[in-house]
Order: C-alpha cells, then sequence, then structure tokens
C-alpha cells in the first residue's frame, strides 16, 4: 500500500464516517434523553433512500400508507385515554387534530406530487417531511407508556420494532435494491484523490446538521430541555418538563437524521429494505466508542469505525464487517473496567 491509495482509502472511510457520525448522533441523543437503545435507528436510513428512489420512479411510496395507519393508531390510543380520563370532547377533538392534520396533509400531497416527477431536490424535502414523523409516532405507541421501564425492556422493544419495521420494508419496498441518483455530479481531483460532488455534499451537510444541533442544545429554549431531561428526568419533571414531550422531540430528531442520511447515503450504494440495519449499527459501534454519553466523542468513533471498514476492506474485504464490529469489544473491556456503575433498580 502507497500513500495514494492510504489517502483514498481514509477518504471513503472519512465520507463514510460522516455518515456514521450522524447516526451516532442520533443515537446517543435517544439514550440520553430516554434511555432507549434505538437499535432501528437505521430502518430510518433505508425507509428514507427507498422513498426517494420511488418517488424517483414516479410512485406513490408505501411509507404514504405507513404514515396514515401509524397516524390512525396513535389517534385511536388518544380517544381512549381522553374517554378513560373523561376529559372534554373539545379536548379530545383537539388532540385528535393535532395527531391526524400533518399525518394526513402530507399524505395527500406526496400522493399529488409522485407522478408529477419534481425536481431531485423537491423529492428529497419531500422524502424528509414524510418519514420526520414517523419518530414521534413510533415513540408514542412503543415507548412512551414504558417511559419508566428498565433498560433491558426498553432494549426488548426497540429488537421488536427493528423487526417489525425490516418486515414492513420489505412489503412496501420489495426485496429489490435501489440507488439514487447523486445530488452533484461534479468532480474535483486534489492531487491522487478524487472529490465527487456527492461526497462533498455529505461532508457539508453532515457539518451543518451537527452546528445546527449544537446550536439548538446551546440556545434553543427546547434544547436546553432535552438537556435537563437528559441530566436528570426526575429534575426535569419537577421544572415543569414533560418527559413524553421530550421524547417526542427527540424522536423526531433521531427520525430526521436517519432520514437525511439515507438520502446522502443513497447515490453511494445500493440499499435494500434492510441495509439500515448494518449502517445503523456502525452508527451504534461509534456511539458506544463515546460510552452512548458524549456528542464529540461519538463523532471521534464514527471516523474510527469508517476508517476501520475501509482499510479492512482494503486488507480483507470478506472479514471488514467482523473487523468493524469486533473493535467494540476492547472499548466495552475498557469501559467497563474505567468507569463506575452500579446495578439499575
Amino acid at each position: 500500500m502507497d500513500l495514494s491509495i492510504a489517502g483514498i482509502l481514509a477518504l471513503d472511510g472519512a465520507t463514510n464516517g460522516a455518515v456514521y457520525a450522524l447516526l451516532a448522533l442520533a443515537t446517543v441523543l435517544v439514550f440520553a434523553v430516554t434511555r432507549v437503545i434505538f437499535i432501528p435507528q437505521g430502518e430510518f436510513v433505508a425507509f428514507g433512500a427507498l422513498t426517494l428512489a420511488l418517488l424517483q420512479m414516479g410512485q406513490v411510496p408505501g411509507t404514504v400508507w405507513f404514515l396514515l395507519v401509524l397516524a390512525g393508531a396513535v389517534a385511536i390510543a388518544d380517544l381512549a385515554d381522553g374517554l378513560r380520563h373523561h376529559r372534554s370532547s373539545g379536548r379530545i377533538a383537539l388532540r385528535l387534530v393535532r395527531t391526524l392534520a400533518y399525518p394526513i396533509a402530507i399524505a395527500l400531497v406526496t400522493m399529488w406530487a409522485a407522478p408529477q416527477k419534481f425536481p431531485l431536490l423537491v423529492q428529497a424535502v419531500l422524502t424528509l417531511a414524510l418519514v420526520t414523523p414517523f419518530g414521534p409516532l413510533i415513540y408514542r405507541l412503543a415507548y412512551e407508556s414504558l417511559a419508566d421501564a428498565s433498560v433491558l425492556v426498553l432494549l426488548i422493544v426497540s429488537v421488536g420494532v427493528h423487526f417489525a419495521l425490516t418486515g414492513l420494508g420489505l412489503y412496501f419496498f420489495g426485496a429489490e435494491g435501489y440507488r439514487n441518483p447523486s445530488f452533484w455530479d461534479a468532480r474535483f481531483n486534489v492531487g491522487p484523490l478524487t472529490f465527487s460532488g456527492q461526497t462533498i455534499i455529505i461532508f457539508i451537510a453532515s457539518v451543518l446538521l451537527i452546528v445546527s444541533l449544537w446550536l439548538f442544545f446551546e440556545r434553543s429554549l427546547y434544547g436546553k430541555a432535552l438537556r435537563a431531561t437528559a441530566v436528570n428526568r426526575l429534575g426535569a419533571r419537577l421544572m415543569g418538563i414533560s418527559s413524553n414531550s421530550a421524547g417526542r422531540l427527540t424522536f423526531t430528531l433521531a427520525a430526521f437524521i436517519g432520514a437525511l442520511s439515507g438520502l446522502l447515503i443513497g447515490p453511494t450504494t445500493t440499499v435494500f429494505y434492510d441495509s439500515g440495519f448494518l449502517i445503523g449499527l456502525k452508527g451504534f459501534v461509534a456511539a458506544v466508542f463515546a460510552g452512548l454519553a458524549s456528542y464529540p466523542q461519538a463523532l471521534l468513533g464514527a471516523l474510527a469505525v469508517g476508517l476501520l471498514e475501509s482499510f479492512g476492506s482494503f486488507w480483507a474485504s470478506a472479514f471488514k464487517e467482523v473487523i468493524v464490529f469486533s473493535s467494540i469489544i476492547p472499548v466495552l473491556l475498557w469501559r467497563s473496567l474505567t468507569d463506575p456503575h452500579g446495578e439499575e433498580h
């Protein structure tokens, strides 16, 4: 291996690491606020990439119907809760409108826009608007009532949600893989390295999103509320911060980050209905490098995962996944020996 090959592998690893960094940040965020190890994070990636692929073909994606079903299920749960607590009909109706209005509106817009074959950027925005609501709806159906359960129970629920979403992905998109067109077809040569337009977009989008998240947590009231919930859930409740609202907002951000990651990675690889699991799992490995707690360490962990994958594929392509996932073992051993921990009650 010479320096030119090492540079190419490093660029490839850094590109993948930028996407893994977004997923690692989402994983850390969800766990910090809700204590949920969110295994289905990768499914948002697959849903985002495949939804855009079907829009490119002029078809109405199955995620439209899935969104309507999820919204209907949440609406039924809201109605039952309102009747059980003897709330007024006006409050129940308002809650149902809040639950159903956006999903129905975006579903109708998508059904109208899909055959029109709008430009790629418009379809990308529509995809984000369609996939992002999955986050809060899934949280309300699967996690909200178990918010105070143990981490193990929440993990088991995450496994169930993952298998459900994977099966639905097969039903909606089929077993065939799709590869989306690049958002920018330009190429730039810098010495032995060739930067594609899509690679530059991945780096820019990742940096912008990371900076936006930092500003959100540092400067906005909602961001500070999420930070407070992450530090002390009980203390946040005593200060009037709703843990349910914090959970919904967190899952909204996670779904948006996952869908955006799917749009970014779609032009660089063929995405199948179950591709999100491996992609999300690599983001999870990066988050474990950070102890599921530190955002800067998650970024470094994501870069390390990307470089391990890239160089591992060069030296032993058949074992690149083994190399990446085996790297988690020494990290867990080191954290087990150095971090104080106690039994959860």
